[in-house]
Parts: C-alpha cells; structure tokens; sequence
C-alpha cells in the first residue's frame, strides 16, 4: 500500500486504469468524476448523518466540509454512510442491546465499503458513543491513512438557572418519583436538557473518546472539544479532508500513529479528564484491531500516576463547552506534557509529534477553574479504577470520582435483568447498605452489555446514591455516576462467579484495596458451580445471535474478530 510524491494513487488504480477499466470508470462519471479525477487518490469520507439522534443530525454538513478539504488537499473524495444508535433513546429498554453491537456493524461496515471501493483512505466523522469507537475499529484494521473528526458537543440546555444535559432528565424520573418534583416540573427538564444538535455535554463516552483519539494523534487538536455548532467544526472536517492526502503523500498510516505510547496517552487524558469507564472497552478495542498488546493492568499502572483534574459532569460541575472555553483538550494536554506524564514524540495525524503540536496552541486560560492544578486536584490518582476478586477474577472497573463512599458489605440482591431491578427500586425494596447485582447483561448474556444509567439515575434521583451500590456485568452510561462497577469478568453467561450469587449472600466492594468479592466458602462455590446450567442465548436469529456467539469478555474490549 505505498505511494510516493508524484502518483498518490495506490489502491484505486485497479479500477481507474486500462481499458478494461471502462465499466469502473463509467460507474464513477455518474456520481460526478472527470478525467482528471482519475488521476487522483480516491479518499472516502465516512458519515454518519442520521436523524435518529442530535449526536450526528448535523454531520451531513460536516461531511461535505470534509469532502471539499479533501478536493483542497488534492484527492478525489466519496461520501458513503454507516449506521448509529442513539445510546439515550436506547436506554432503559431492550434497545440498548443493539448499542454496544452497532459499534462492530460500524466498523464493519467502514471496512466493507472502503475495501469494496478500493478507497485509499479515510476521513471519519463520529458523533454518538459508539461511532467513535467503531470507526476508530474499522481504521486500525485497514491500516489506509486516515483523519478522525468528533462532531463536537452539545451546548447545555438552562432550566431555572441551571444547567442540564440528558443526564438530569433521567435522575428526573427518580426525583418525581420519590415526590421531589412535580409532573411539570420533569417534564419541563425534558424539554429543556437537549437544545439541539452535538454529543451528551458532560465528560461522559462520546466527549471521553474523542478526547482519547486526540490525545492518540489520530484527530487534529483541538477537534475533540469544539463544539458541534461552532464555526471550528466544519474548518476541523475542512482541514482533515486535507490531512489525509497529506498523510498519503507522508506515507504515515494509522499503525504508525496507535503505538503503545500513544494508547498510554489516551489513557493519561482519560484519567485526567474523569472520563467514561467504557473507554475501558473502547480502547481495548481499538488496540486489537492494530496489534497493541493493552490489558487492563496497563489502565492501573496509569492511574497510579494520573491526577484526576476536571471538574467535570457526571461528578463535578462543568460540561465539554466549558472545557472548551478554557482552552479545550489541548490545553490540559500541554499541562500533562509539561509535568512529563505524556510521551510527546508520537507522531500524529498532522504528520508532526504531539509535542510539536502542542507547542504552537496556548495553554489553559488564566483563572479558570475547569481544570484543577497539579497541587490540588480533584483526586491525587486517576478515578477509573480495575478491581479483582473471587467475584471478578478477569477483572471489573469502578468509577470513584466524587464518591464519598470506599467501602461497602452488604447483602446482595440480586436481579437477573435491570428491569427487574427498576421495579424493585421504584416500589421502595431497595434498603441502605445494600448490594444491587444485575446479572445476565454482559457481552453475550445482554447480550451486547447494556448500559445502567436508568437504573443508576433512579438510584441518585431517590436519595440512595452515598448509601448503595450497585454490581453488573454490563456497564454503564459515561453519564452514570455514583458507586457502581461493571464490566464484571467473566459474566454470568459462561458460568462467572456473579452468576453463581444468591439473594443475601454477603459482597464486598473495596476502592481502596481494589477488591470485589462474596463471603461463600470454597465448599459453597463448589457446589454452586456443580448445579449450575448455562442458559440458552436470549436471541436465536439476526444480529444480536451473531453478535453473542462471536463476542469475547469485556477484560477483552468484547471484540468480535
């Protein structure tokens, strides 16, 4: 797949040149090529517009801001489209076991057209949580140079002077239910929380990974905190249209870029920034797709290092607009360079280091209060947090900022569906200092690990947040916050101690120790084990029976290649 200065076209010469092409050619004048065209690298700019969600309703336009970029930079560009979901829309119901699977079906189906096409690279734009992850996916396996571009932010929506995003909506239904608001008063933070187009505003998964994708090198800076209404967003989809065919003309491809250095330094930021737990899973992921050797150890050994320094939602006070407004990403990026926790000689997609990039942007803004200084930070290690135990021997990950409570031993109860779990919360069943297990929700038993931020936002909506906790082997929502832990490895489909619990067995859940674990004896588990019976896939047919059969373990990234 090498070019050269003078003949950028690589792969799109099997259907651009000799007489045989013809049929080829003819294909292309239809949908507007030329003569001159043909002489030209074939760069496909992957969409995902859709009006299903706000996350991605305005990507339309920014494709088009791409595709000229790329006529700019000298190549012949394509717009094709895949699919997203909106995470929100999905929640709370059997929707969301189609989230986590539509990231594969992205990446899948990036990899499908651009290899179908014979393009020569990409430029991708993302908006809801999994469309980063996915095209990200589909980039490292196709190894053709690539740009990705975030579709920005949300503004926050304003009700009664304070600000809301779709977080406050869903811990809405756990305050009208315990009495704390009317029925006007929830539906007024409806229609208030989501004023129009971008990604969910808080430090949450969209907003946690484009900032890691960044800090990988593989968007140009500051792409990841302008927000999606900003004049910035399309000159950022304008100039990675350039980028890519300068990155052809450079020879730089995306495994050049996603080293191991450069995973470490998404992490960093993850950590700073108080990011999602799925980054977890989603750079795990992506790390496979290009041959990166990342477990979830590695996390850990960076943590221990990272100071946690945004005060941003679900647990702190700021959306990404303000992040935005103090200096964005690349501010606190270049606060982590200076205190040497990044490593700035990765190469990145402007074909300059991260610390090159770096040196031409300003810093963070004097007397902002987004970001926190190294000598008092929000936490003194980074919150996102790997625990281990006889009820987790692959592993589960917690998020701890802004919870006051460390430790818990409670009695279990446990539920076999967060539905189920919702009506024993909402009918009053739930008491302090219990330990609520929602089980059979991991990547095969969901299947595809639905996300909580239902049932965790009823739990903070109804006053329970500092007195339960809550165990899943699904995960949650970046919005989710509280202490809560999932991704418990290995689930309970393939026979995971958290499947073999039983209501009011004891369970320990330590931050501090990092332990997870229940109080049964080894004679006990034994024996639970011997009676055990794996139970048959939820679905029989159609994309999520595919998806369950060929899905990994979330310690994995739940990969399905």
């Amino acid at each position: 797949m090498a070019g050269n200065e003078k003949d950028l076209r690589i792969r799109s010469k099997v259907i651009s040149e000799g007489a045989n092409k013809a049929p080829n050619r003819a294909m292309l004048r239809a949908v507007g090529f030329t003569d001159e065209d043909f002489k030209k690298p074939m760069v496909g700019v992957a969409s995902t517009w859709s009006e299903v969600t706000p996350c991605n309703m305005h990507i339309d336009k920014l494709a088009i801001q791409a595709k000229e970029g790329v006529s700019k930079g000298g190549g012949a560009p394509l717009i094709f489209n895949t699919i997203t979901v909106s995470d929100g829309i999905a929640m709370g119901h059997e929707g969301m076991f189609y989230s986590l699977p539509s990231r594969e079906v992205i990446a899948d189906s990036i990899e499908t057209v651009m290899g179908a096409e014979r393009l020569d690279g990409v430029v991708a734009i993302g908006g809801c949580d999994k469309n980063m992850p996915g095209c990200m996916i589909a980039i490292g396996r196709m190894n053709l140079p690539a740009v990705f571009v975030y579709g920005g932010t949300i503004q926050p929506g304003k009700w009664e002077g304070k600000d809301l995003d779709i977080v406050s909506a869903f811990e809405a239904v756990g305050q009208y239910n315990k009495g704390d608001i009317d029925a006007q008063g929830l539906k007024d933070i409806e229609c208030h929380a989501c004023p129009g187009q971008g990604s969910c505003g808080g430090m949450y998964t969209a907003n946690t990974m484009a900032s890691a994708i960044e800090a990988m090198g593989m968007s140009l800076p500051s792409s990841s905190s302008n927000p999606a209404i900003a004049d910035l967003k399309e000159d950022d989809c304008n100039k990675a249209g350039q980028a890519v065919v300068d990155l052809l003309r450079k020879e730089i491809y995306p495994r050049d870029i996603m080293t191991k250095k450069a995973f470490e330094n998404a992490i960093i930021v993850v950590m700073a920034l108080g990011g999602s737990t799925n980054a977890f899973l989603h750079l795990l992921a992506i790390a496979h797709a290009v041959d990166v050797d990342l477990q979830l150890e590695d996390f850990e050994r960076i943590r221990e290092r990272v100071p946690h320094l945004a005060d941003l939602k679900p647990s702190g006070r700021y959306v990404m607009q303000d992040l935005s407004n103090v200096g964005g990403v690349p501010a606190v990026m270049k606060l982590l360079l200076e205190e040497g926790l990044l490593h700035g000689d990765c190469i990145t997609v402007t074909g300059k280091t991260l610390a090159e990039n770096l040196a031409e942007l300003p810093g963070l803004k004097e007397g902002q209060d987004v970001i926190r200084p190294f000598n008092n930070p929000l936490k003194p290690q980074g919150p996102l947090v790997v625990l281990r135990g006889n009820l987790a021997p692959e592993g589960a990950v917690a998020k701890m900022s802004g919870v006051k409570m460390k430790k818990i031993t409670g009695p279990a109860r446990v539920f076999d569906s967060e539905e189920a779990a919702t009506e024993a919360l909402l009918a009053d069943k739930i008491n302090k200092g219990d330990v609520i297990v929602i089980r059979y929700t991991g990547p095969k038993g969901g299947p595809g690990m639905p996300e909580m931020l239902s049932v965790t936002a009823i739990v903070i909506g109804k006053g329970l947040g500092g007195d339960v906790a809550l165990m899943t082997d699904g995960r949650f929502s970046g919005g989710t916050h509280g202490f809560v832990v999932g991704h418990v490895a290995p689930e309970a489909q393939v026979g995971g101690p958290i499947g073999l619990l039983e209501e009011g067995d004891l369970v320990t859940i330590d931050s501090e120790t990092q332990e997870i674990k229940m109080d049964v004896s080894e004679e006990e588990m034994n024996k639970r084990k011997e009676q055990w019976k794996e139970r048959p896939l939820r679905y029989s047919r159609g994309v999520l029976n595919k998806y369950a059969r060929l899905v990994s373990s979330a310690s994995k990234g739940a990969v399905t290649d």
